[in-house]
């Protein structure tokens, strides 16, 4: 594999629907598991329209293309010359190569470009399975192993996202495995297989070994085998000849836990290529309390960052929120006004006065709901500070200790006790969004007096010793930090988060954009209030009422 030369690649493109049009195309040449020599990157400019919600993902504008881009022709030649007949791969080959580049090639009448190689997506699946939780998403991965941030969403930034999770994560694991030839990866990456954690029905989220101890499940991969459905029989049977073989077959477990120690013991650990990758095979009860340690630590840093991020955003927000209540809520009085004076000519029209008048009931009922939506974001907001670095510091230490908290499996069977950690993990969460960390730290201080406060069952968070309880817990740990991470980047990738890091960097723009939005709403405002009125004219001509009965 070492002296293998190949091409990976990433495009960037106008969406998903066909025709599709690449706007960024990437390549890097790779000598065995590392990049040889520079990346090339190229816009292209093919005179297409780019959708909005393309464009919020890349960032490619039509204009930015016509200013920037080059010529597809040239593009591709330039990108021909640099891959030759090597083999192409990409983290998702199948769009990248099948649905994107093919067919562009064939739409420009341009020669097909190197050869098929194989789709790291998959060779990821199958090498880190079932690590990190069934999530095989690059920036997911990325943060999960603490990758460099190289730009997310750029094709440039993507090649060397990949480039750095081979080389730094799936090569020891595929060395491990034995898969040391160019052959072997491409022969591993297109096989058959399945998630070994069951991703449909009432079994989800289950791991297949499982199946071994458990008939129930057993069971139901039994009949799935025998489904009359040629698919779902090739699973079922896939999963039966897993387990047949899965006893002779030693467990491997891959963390990123840098923060815990990562000696070898016994011979029963190997350390990975890289600080923070560490694969276990067979792992014991020491190890597992190491692999725990190490994911409680990583889902401790990941909330603090959540909640530090968030709280910015939900400052910017509030800073906002009390600049424009008033247009908006004239606004949306206005709305509610059109919309149930409609409504009542309707009624009055079709059901006369008696029906007429619930039509003036729901609308007080729903004009005092939105007064008092609008009073309860405006104490929500109230509340809304920044975080002191005081503060930012505390919760660092505070979420070392909540976190020793989550151990949701362990109070599956007593209902009374679940109730009280789904409670109490509702408050954590609560405060977490509120920016509350005098309630933060009350639980994390003394979980167990917040509880008795509260009225509820007590818990007992001690870790078990038994090894199928840490197993779990550590499994449970592994699927909340990819919860935690999927909500970070979907916050990162919010228009709020964008326009919060805007306003940081340019002090007024808030004050600029609220008064923007002040004239748009009065504009919107003075629309409404001519439709209010036409529509007030309407009722008192039909009801012979002096005014609107509504509003």
């Amino acid at each position: 594999m070492n002296t293998s030369h190949w091409i990976l690649i990433d495009t960037e493109t106008t969406g998903l629907s066909a025709p599709i049009f690449v706007v960024e195309l990437a390549a890097q040449r790779m000598c065995g598991w590392n990049p040889a020599g520079e990346p090339v990157r190229k816009l292209l400019n093919q005179n297409a329209d780019i959708p909005a919600e393309a464009s919020r993902v890349h960032g490619y504008t039509r204009e930015i293309l016509e200013r920037d881009g080059d010529p597809a022709h040239q593009v591709y030649r330039e990108f021909a010359d640099y891959a030759g007949n090597l083999p192409l791969v990409s983290f998702n080959l199948e769009y990248d190569l099948d649905e994107v580049l093919q067919p562009e090639w064939k739409r420009l009448r341009i020669g097909v470009i190197g050869s098929r190689g194989f789709c790291a997506l998959r060779l990821a699946q199958r090498l880190l399975d079932p690590v990190p939780a069934g999530n095989c998403k690059l920036q997911t991965l990325r943060q999960y192993f603490r990758l460099p941030e190289r730009g997310a969403h750029t094709a440039l930034g993507d090649v060397q996202t990949v480039a750095d999770l081979m080389a730094q994560v799936l090569r020891p694991i595929a060395e491990h495995r034995g898969l040391d030839t160019w052959e072997k990866l491409v022969a591993f990456a297109a096989e058959k297989w399945f998630p070994s954690r069951i991703a449909f029905g009432k079994h989800k989220g289950r791991l297949i070994q499982e199946a071994r101890k458990d008939a129930e499940l057993r069971g139901w991969l039994d009949w799935l085998a025998k489904s009359s459905n040629a698919r779902n029989a090739k699973m079922g049977r896939w999963y039966l000849r897993q387990l047949a073989t899965a006893a002779a077959q030693p467990d491997t477990t891959v963390f990123a836990a840098p923060e815990i120690e990562r000696e070898s013991k016994r011979g029963d650990t190997a350390q990975a290529g890289l600080a923070g990758l560490v694969i276990y095979i067979n792992p014991e009860l020491e190890q597992l309390r190491l692999l725990v340690a190490g994911a409680r630590a990583r889902l401790a840093e990941l909330e603090v960052n959540f909640t530090k991020e968030k709280s910015r955003v939900d400052v910017m927000q509030a800073v906002l929120f009390r600049q424009l209540r008033e247009p908006y809520q004239q606004r949306d009085r206005l709305r509610l006004i059109v919309d149930y004076r409609r409504k009542f000519l309707d009624s009055l029209v079709r059901g006369g006065e008696e029906e007429a008048k619930q039509t003036e009931t729901n609308y007080e009922q729903a004009k005092a709901q939105t007064d008092k939506d609008y009073e309860e974001t405006a104490a929500a907001v109230a509340a809304k500070k920044q975080l002191t670095a005081e503060e930012e510091a505390e919760l660092s230490r505070l979420w070392k200790k909540l976190v020793k908290l989550y151990h949701p499996d362990r109070f599956a069977h007593e209902p009374d006790k679940l109730e009280t950690y789904h409670k109490l993990t509702a408050a954590i969460n609560r405060a977490k969004d509120a920016g509350d960390i005098k309630t933060l730290r009350e639980i994390a201080e003394d979980p167990h007096s917040f509880i008795l406060r509260q009225g509820w069952a007590t818990l007992d968070f001690s870790d078990a010793a038994e090894l199928a309880q840490l197993r779990r817990l550590h499994e449970t740990l592994q699927l909340e930090i990819i919860a935690v991470l999927e909500s970070l980047n979907r916050l990162r990738e919010s228009p709020d988060y964008e326009l919060c890091q805007l306003s940081e960097k340019k002090p007024g723009l808030l004050d600029e954009l609220a008064a923007e939005r002040k004239m748009l709403l009065e504009k919107e405002r003075a629309e409404l209030q001519q439709q209010a009125d036409k529509l007030a004219e309407e009722i008192n001509e039909l009801t012979g009422a002096d005014s609107s009965r509504i509003g």
